[in-house]
């Protein structure tokens, strides 16, 4: 059976009155919020229970409850309604000197920490009236990367998380282990025995940190005591510990005075990090996306390297 629908024939007003109605679950309440009067609301739901073939809203006593499918639809359609607001608002000129604009990146604390913070000076300096967001990354981001992106402008994720979407590079990043500076039990490398025996703190969502994965194909499953979902956070639970962590060597640098800790080559070849924004094709066109892109491109280049990780160098 053929399930495609032929946009010419539908009126795309009913995307926001779909909307409104699915998050307000009231038909009064969604003609307020979209400046419909109540009998213009109950036509366009009407309209859309003709269209699904479903009730979408029921009456349970003094409220309205969502059908199955209504719940169903409620992301997809918040989804629909950010792509179609951005693609509405592309431009073919930007001056950022003198334009205002709002960006919305996805980003672990990381990726703001060591590139973000900069991007968010130069734009201070380049473009007075753009505003920046970052965002945490959501946990269905691997699942559904390009309906995630559809509401934001862009994700800073390595490479080997997500693919199939347009991406600009930016950085290279190593990975280093984290211990504290004065560990009884490492002296001037790690090996990985020491790994396998000593405890672990680590970034909790697991695919942020892929060399993780790196290290139970060596057939070591590190022993977690401490996890957390901010990797600001590693040196401070490392240090005083007999615990290690992996951390990446420009954060372990940044970092390097926050707590007594010790950053030391890993004992195996641990995949780099290949830092890059990524973005959903609606924006490719886009003149302020494109800007920033290029904007985010020549920031990462001219980001310093960090100094290389001696046997016993501080963190």
């Amino acid at each position: 059976m053929d399930m495609r629908v032929n946009l010419a024939n539908l009126d795309l007003n009913l995307l926001v009155a779909l909307r409104a109605l699915l998050e307000e679950r009231n038909v009064t309440k969604a003609g307020l919020r979209v400046g419909l009067s109540q009998p213009a609301m109950s036509a366009a739901l009407a309209r859309l229970r003709r269209h699904f073939a479903d009730e979408l809203l029921v009456r349970q006593g003094n409220r309205y409850e969502l059908t199955p499918l209504g719940i169903a639809l409620r992301a997809p359609v918040a989804n629909a309604h950010a792509v179609l607001e951005r693609l509405f608002t592309s431009r073919a000129d930007f001056n950022p000197a003198t334009e205002q604009r709002d960006f919305t990146l996805l980003s672990s604390d990381y990726a703001i920490a060591v590139f973000g913070a900069r991007l968010a000076r130069v734009l201070h300096e380049e473009a007075p009236g753009v505003r920046l967001h970052f965002r945490h990354v959501p946990p269905d981001t691997v699942e559904s990367p390009e309906t995630v992106l559809s509401g934001v402008d862009g994700l800073l994720m390595p490479h080997g998380v997500i693919s199939g979407l347009p991406a600009v590079e930016l950085y290279r990043d190593e990975w280093v282990c984290l211990v504290s500076a004065g560990h009884p039990e490492i002296g001037e490398r790690v090996t990985l025995d020491d790994l396998a025996r000593l405890p672990w703190v680590v970034y909790q969502r697991t695919f942020d940190a892929p060399v993780t994965r790196q290290l139970t194909m060596l057939g070591l499953e590190p022993h977690v005591e401490v996890s957390v979902q901010n990797f600001q956070l590693l040196p401070s639970l490392v240090a005083g510990t007999r615990r290690v962590a992996l951390v990446q060597q420009r954060l372990a640098h940044l970092l390097r005075d926050l707590a007594p800790v010790r950053a030391l080559p890993c004992p195996f070849e641990a995949v780099p990090l290949q830092e890059a924004l990524w973005w959903h094709p609606v924006h490719t066109h886009d003149a302020a996306h494109s800007w920033l892109r290029e904007t985010a491109a020549r920031v990462a280049a001219e980001l310093p390297d960090p100094p290389a990780t001696g046997a016993s160098g501080r963190a």
